[in-house]
Formats: C-alpha cells, structure tokens, sequence
C-alpha cells in the first residue's frame, strides 16, 4: 500500500488546510527556515504512527494563536481534523481484501483530540438504513397482501410485523450495522417461505435485502484487511548520534532503571546495541567474566564460542558500515580520508572507531560532524529496519545538513535507493539533495503570513522566493557544472523544454530508438530571449552549440537575430516547426506531443480538452490548454508527462510524435558531430 495524497489542517505553523500528493518513490519537500517543513513530516507520522510516538495534544500540537478557540469551545478537538492520508492499493494487496474492493483508497484521519478515523473509496456501495427503505416497504406489503384463510393471515402478520418493528427501531441516518445485518438476515430468513415464488421482483427484492444484509460484515472485513496493509510512518530528524565510546555496565544499569536520558545519545546507542543483537547487560557480563577453568572443556568452549559470536556480529556490523558508507564518502586516500568503521569491544567500552587510508584508528567523535552524522544515520536505520521497515513510509527530516555539498549529492542516491522499497518523504533546503531531473518530485513549502500559516505548493512556481532558493541554486550548480564540460551543447528555450527534450530522448533510447547523444549536454536558457547570449558564451569557449526554438514569435525574433545566425549558422538553428507536421503554425515544442499530451492530461490532471483541441486544429495545444482549463500550468503539465513517461514506454506515443522527436534527434546529432 502506497501513500498517494497527504492534507494537513490545525497543527502548529499549519493553519488552514493545505494538501499535496506523494510520490510512489521519493518526495520532496523544500523551503526556507520556520516555513513549516518539520510540522508537515509530525503531522504526517501521525497518520500511522509507531507506539512510542506521543499522542496529538491540543495544548502542544493545535497553533497556538488559535488556542483560545478551545479554550473557549468555539472549536472542538473531537471533531477537528488534523491530517487525512489517502492510500493506494499494490499488487498483492487486493490478495487480502473481500471481492469488489479491488480498486479501493483507503484513508486515515486524525483528528486534534488525537481520535482516528478510517474508511474505503471506490468499493461496493455501504448499505444505509434509509436506503433499505423502499425494498423492506414493498416487501412488508407483499406479505400482508389479502386473500389468505384467518390463520395463514395471523402468520404473515406476525412475520412482517415483527421485521416492521426491527426496521423502525433504527435510525434512518446512519449506516447499516453488521449487528444490524444479522438481525436483518433473520427476520428475511423468516419471511422468505411467505414471498410468493411465482412473483419474480419480491423474490429478487429479497436476494437484494439478503446481499445488503452482508454489506457491513464485507465492509469491516475490508477496512480490518486494510488497516493491516497500511504502512507505519517513521520519523528520522537529525539528532541521533551514536556516542563514540559506550560504556556498557553504567548504560546496562540505566536501561533497567528505565532512567535513561531523553537525549539523542542514548537512542542511538541502544540502536547500536540492536544493531550487535545485544544487550548491554550481555556485553556487560561477558566483558566481566572470570575466564572458566583450563581443566574445564565444557566450559571454556562455551566461553570461547561466546567471544567468537561477538567477535562475529561486530564484525559483521562494521563490514556493513563500511560498505553503506563508502558509497557515499568515496574516501580519498591522498589525503587520508576515513575509509573504514570498526565496532570493537573493550573491556566494558564498546568503541566505533575509524580507520584511515594509512591505517590509523581515532574515535569516531575526532572525525567530522559529516561522518559522524553519517555513521549515526545508518546505525539506527539499519537497527531499526528489522521490525519498523519492512511495511514503512520513511519521513527523513532535514538528513546530511552536516555532510558537505558533493557528499550530499551522493546521499542523494542513497535515498533514491531507500525509497525503492519504502516511500520516502524528506525535507532540505540543501541544493545538492534535489536533483535536476526531480524537480517534479519537489512540493515547495512556504509561510508567506504567519495569518495563513504554512502551506505546500505542489508547483515550483510558488510566491515565495526563499522557498524557491534550494531549486534555484540546484538549477545553477547544475547548469554551471555542465555549461563548459560537455563538447556538445543544445540550448534549449526553458525548463519545461529541458524535461520535454530529455524525456524523450531517455524513452526513446530504451526502446532502442535515435535519441540525443549522450555526450550532449541539454541547456536550459530561461527564454527565448537568452538562448543567443547562451549559445554566444558556449560558442565563445571553442564548443559545439545547437539551439532548439519554438516557432512561436518568441522563437521568430530569437532566430532572426545577427549574432546568432553568426554564431551557429542556419543549420545549427532548430525550429519545432521543422520536425511537426499537423496544421499548427505557431509550433511550440508541446504541438510535438500534442495527442499525448492531451492523454496525460487528462489521466493525471483531469483536464480534458479533447474535444477543445479537436475544435481547433490549427491552434497551439498550449493554447488550448489556456483557455480552457483554469490556472493551467505549463509546468504543472510537464510534470504530469515526466510522472507519465516513468510507467510507459515508447509504444505509448503516436507514430507521428516518436518520429518527430526521432527526426529532432537525428539533426541535432548531426549538427553537433
């Protein structure tokens, strides 16, 4: 079961309601300081949440500006919700379910209260009282109908009486019960000898009655099955850490004194523990214990075999570290870079310590804030794994703000790797932790007025600009590493060009088909406008350069300009218009993809310009869009197509559509060779 859309109300920064949809691998969540990041990922947890997690608490949890709206009973904490996670079945999952519920959402509210609430969409219709009605009416005067003997008479009365006062004694307003639906079934179980077999539509109206009878068991039946399914939400923020040297009879002690420190010490110790599969008293012990008799075989095997387990696990465990961490740190050995983490066990320490590229070994603590949060991070992911992750949505706040930038890219992949077999939610406003193509996994969290409080924006087109400043860096580290390392460079007019061009060239490189070469590196520009000062710098710096416009007068003005016809020559100068062919004239580079597009659309948006756009077959899809659908977003669009093109294959486009890209390609190829 997999998380599909999130909304959060009335919890600390979060004011009014604000929603957003997730990921089935990775979301993101980005914004500035005190937007309200951290608020959003606790209210989600409570979702589903572990049982050491605290419960919501008005006090605490409801924003605080509002409080005296409780204080005064003007709002009820029973009855105002918190936050509601819509959730999405798997394969597998329908496995577990009643028939019909195949295609269900399941949902979870919490409300301020911290009473939760549960359901089904998209099942079979819930049977209501009131719904029952009209077929118990008609079939109560089905078998009261005249023309039977006085005796036969008193025992349809009685029958239909008895159902009578059963159905009257409900209210109308609610759902059928499954207590209900059993006495329902009884009292029809009664009747049923009394229903004149030769009347078709009594009979069929009490087979529906029967069936409704049943609804509520299927119901709870479903809703228990998918109560199970739903996945816990674990919360990692960054002050774990595990203490360098941990020792082992002091923290023994306090484990069974239950007065361990509300710090971020000893949770990651205890992780590290679980990690080993041991206690601390058992450390503790066999660091203590006397050597047994020589004389004694028994009892010095089983003491050997004892340290050999240790020796074992700890070793085990730090061959573990090592190989998580080395992903990321790529240590260099020119400059001596920590390369490997030991566990080792001394006398009643346990000790991580790290060893360099010429083989010295410093506690774990001597190393940088970076490694040490690293370390930290996978001792308790991976101690936690066991038992919290297997069925886990991961809510990561804020990770490797301690690791440098190029470390944080590479941590990047870690969560990518992560969220392959758990979903997973986090929060930055690190550039290096988003990547140029996920951008349409980003929601962009913002506090324009503390009034309104926090909301997420599910574009990157939001108000605020702090918000914006993790994309905006992650845009310019990228373009600025890219602009002079590749030999070949194809400007393109923007962002939504970029993700256009380099998804299809990705699609139709797997259906081994002509895409972009890969040496060529894909620049946005911003506008037409700045694709000559683009294309002049690259030109400038002895590249290649191609330039993709739109056939639009954005487009006209840019390539009619001197400097860049100078600069490229005709040929290097790409018109959308050059590779369309449909009765548009102002080609932009979406009249590409403009069936597809109106597919997607209206599978992942609910925008259906179908018709519209058959109206108006000369005219710009994005037009089309314009008009017809309110606030459209071009970026909005192509993210849906980015969503699209990650469960498609080529096979899925028009035969026009593959062509004009494939015919795109092949020029752009050329021209740059």
């Amino acid at each position: 079961m997999r998380l599909a859309k999130v909304s959060v109300s009335n919890y600390r920064s979060v004011i009014d309601e604000t929603s957003f949809e997730v990921e089935d691998g990775k979301t993101i969540l980005v914004g500035a300081n005190e937007a309200g990041k951290t608020a959003i990922l606790q209210a989600i947890q409570h979702l589903n949440r572990p049982p050491e997690v605290e419960k919501l608490n008005p006090l605490r949890d409801f924003p605080r500006s509002r409080y005296h709206l409780i204080r005064t009973k003007v709002v009820n904490p029973d009855q105002t919700l918190v936050v509601k996670g819509w959730f999405k079945l798997e394969d597998g999952d329908q496995d577990e379910l009643p028939s019909g519920f195949e295609n269900a959402t399941y949902w979870i509210e919490r409300y301020a209260s911290d009473r939760v609430a549960h359901g089904v969409e998209g099942g079979p219709p819930r049977p209501t009282v009131r719904g029952l009605s009209n077929d118990i009416t008609r079939l109560l005067a089905h078998v009261r109908r005249a023309g039977f003997d006085e005796e036969t008479a008193a025992k349809h009365e009685a029958a239909a009486a008895a159902l009578e006062k059963l159905y009257s004694s409900w209210s109308p307003n609610f759902y059928l019960t499954e207590e209900q639906g059993n006495s329902l079934l009884q009292h029809l179980n009664a009747v049923l000898p009394l229903v004149d077999e030769s009347v078709k539509a009594e009979e069929e109206r009490h087979d529906r009655l029967v069936d409704a009878c049943s609804g509520p068991k299927r119901h709870n039946q479903a809703l228990s099955a998918l109560r199970d399914l739903c996945p816990v939400f674990v919360l990692f923020n960054n002050y774990f850490r595990v203490r360098p040297r941990i020792q082992l009879d002091h923290l023994a002690a306090r484990i069974e004194q239950k007065s361990l420190d509300d710090d971020y010490y000893d949770y990651g110790n205890q992780c590290l523990l679980k990690l080993l599969g041991f206690t601390a008293r058992e450390l503790s012990n066999l660091a203590s214990a006397e050597r047994p008799n020589v004389n004694d075989a028994g009892a010095v095997a089983k003491y050997q075999e004892k340290l050999d387990e240790r020796h074992y696990q700890l070793n085990a465990a730090s061959v573990r570290l090592t190989d998580e961490i080395r992903h990321i740190w790529a240590p260099d050995e020119s400059r001596g870079e920590a390369a490997k983490v030991r566990i080792v066990s001394d006398g009643q320490y346990l000790k991580l310590v790290v060893e360099d590229s010429i083989g010295v070994e410093v506690e774990l603590d001597q190393r940088s804030e970076g490694f040490q949060w690293l370390v930290s991070f996978f001792v308790v992911f991976f101690a936690e794994a066991a038992d919290k992750h297997d069925n886990a949505v991961l809510l990561l706040d804020e990770p490797g703000m301690s690791l440098h930038g190029l470390k944080q890219r590479e941590f990047r992949n870690t969560l990518s790797r992560l969220a392959e077999n758990n979903q997973t939610i986090y929060t930055t406003h690190s550039p290096f932790l988003v990547g140029p193509d996920e951008l349409d996994l980003v929601r962009v969290v913002e506090m324009k007025d503390r009034n309104q409080g926090t909301k997420v924006s599910v574009t990157v087109a939001a108000s605020d600009s702090p918000a914006l400043l993790p994309l905006q860096e992650a845009l310019g580290y990228d373009m600025a590493q890219s602009l002079f390392a590749q030999q070949r460079n194809l400007v393109v007019e923007g962002l939504t060009d970029y993700w256009y061009v380099d998804a299809m060239s990705a699609l139709l490189s797997d259906a081994g088909e002509k895409a972009l070469d890969a040496k060529c590196a894909l620049v946005p520009a911003g506008n037409a406008g700045k694709v000559v000062y683009f294309a002049t710098i690259l030109h400038a710096h002895k590249l290649k350069v191609a330039a993709l416009l739109d056939s639009d007068a954005a487009g006209d003005q840019a390539a009619k300009q001197e400097t860049l016809i100078h600069t490229l020559g005709q040929k290097a100068i790409m018109r959308t218009k050059d590779f369309y062919s449909g009765l548009v004239t102002s080609v932009e580079i979406e009249d590409l993809l403009r069936e597809s597009l109106i597919d997607v659309a209206k599978s992942e948006l609910g925008w259906d310009v179908q018709a519209a756009a058959a109206a108006a077959p000369a005219r710009c899809i994005v037009d089309v869009f314009d008009k017809n659908v309110a606030n459209f977003s071009k970026y909005k669009l192509a993210k849906a197509f980015l969503r699209w093109v990650r469960q498609n294959d080529a096979t899925s486009l028009r035969t026009h559509e593959r062509e004009a890209f494939v015919a795109l390609f092949a020029h752009a190829n050329k021209v740059l060779k």
